[in-house]
């Protein structure tokens, strides 16, 4: 069984859970646990807190129907809620000019499901074929070409937080669009892992050919089902947190009280509790960053590691006070 992840991956899979509970009707509650790998009485805390959902104004006829028994649950959606949405013109050309973007990204199935539903989406709305035209970056045909046939690139990036260039082996898993750039997910040999790239700051790319020859194999892939059966997509890489190219990890102690700020934090592995204190670790991109976390923790936070970070809680303090008393005077 998988542990309790985030926030974001807890809300995907309860949405996944009550959408096929909806479906099936009833189901026993070890088959549910294992078909969406939780622990059974992690899924029945999941189920109840999914209880208090429905509509405004919130009356019980509003909610979602769930219904826990000892051995199995079953779920109802409601009227309101089972009614298939009817969409106004607007939000159906909205809908439509998104996937016919989706559909212009190279390596997008122009005759796939997707295509199939916009046929009829554009034929409700009674009027022709969208055109959508995206901007492609110089290296998209490329880096899409490298992903499909899992070829390695070198590539020479410029880092904006650190301002140098640095030259990169990478193994490019997928490419997105959002929020006016395209990004890259891929394995780096330099930085051990999966990294973010925006296609913009890459300059000089060759194709590596023969065998890999990274330093380290890298076996780190994108988890299952958060990316695109063509490696290309507009938007939905956002969904799951790949650090930056120069992100290091730091470890970090709380107090467990504070512990439920791990679901707002990019943190790395699984968080150790000792006594009344919680220690995890979490992907810094800067400097800058790492102060500011490290104020909004409070006095009681401590950098456990590594060593060059461990006297920054009380510099920032430091920096923090003089600003105080220069200001006073």
């Amino acid at each position: 069984m998988t542990a309790p992840g985030d926030t974001a991956t807890r809300l995907r899979r309860l949405l996944a859970m009550l959408a096929w509970l909806a479906q099936v009707g009833e189901a026993a509650i070890d088959d549910v646990a294992q078909r969406f790998g939780i622990a059974p009485d992690a899924l029945v805390g999941e189920l109840e807190m999914a209880a208090c959902c429905g509509l405004p104004p919130y009356t019980p006829d509003q909610l979602m129907e769930i219904v826990v028994t000892e051995h199995s649950v079953s779920v109802r959606q409601g009227e309101l809620l089972s009614r298939p949405r009817r969409l106004t013109p607007t939000e159906g050309f909205a809908l439509a000019a998104s996937a016919r973007a989706l559909l212009a990204v190279p390596g997008s199935d122009p005759s796939g499901a997707l295509a199939r539903a916009l046929e009829k989406l554009e034929a409700a709305l009674g009027a022709g074929a969208l055109s959508v035209e995206l901007d492609a970056p110089a290296h998209l045909e490329a880096i899409t070409a490298a992903i499909a046939s899992g070829s390695e690139l070198e590539i020479e990036y410029h880092s904006a937080s650190s301002d140098r260039t640095t030259t990169r082996r990478i193994r490019p898993l997928r490419v997105f669009a959002g929020e006016g750039h395209w990004y890259v997910d891929a394995s780096c040999a330099l930085a051990g892992g999966l990294r973010r790239f925006r296609l913009d700051r890459i300059g000089r790319m060759d194709t590596v050919l023969g065998l890999p020859v990274t330093p380290e194999p890298i076996a780190e892939e994108l988890p299952a089902g958060d990316g695109s059966a063509d490696g290309a997509s507009t938007g939905g890489g956002r969904d799951l947190f790949v650090p930056g190219p120069d992100a290091r990890t730091v470890r970090i102690s709380i107090g467990a009280d504070r512990s439920w700020l791990l679901d707002t934090l990019p943190t790395s592995g699984k968080p150790e509790v000792v006594g009344d204190r919680v220690t995890f670790e979490v992907i810094v991109g800067g400097d800058a960053w790492l102060d500011r976390l490290l104020v909004q923790l409070g006095p009681d936070a401590r950098v456990e590691g590594p060593p060059e970070d461990a006297h920054r809680t009380a510099a920032v303090a430091a920096r923090i006070l003089g600003r105080y008393e220069m200001e006073k005077t």
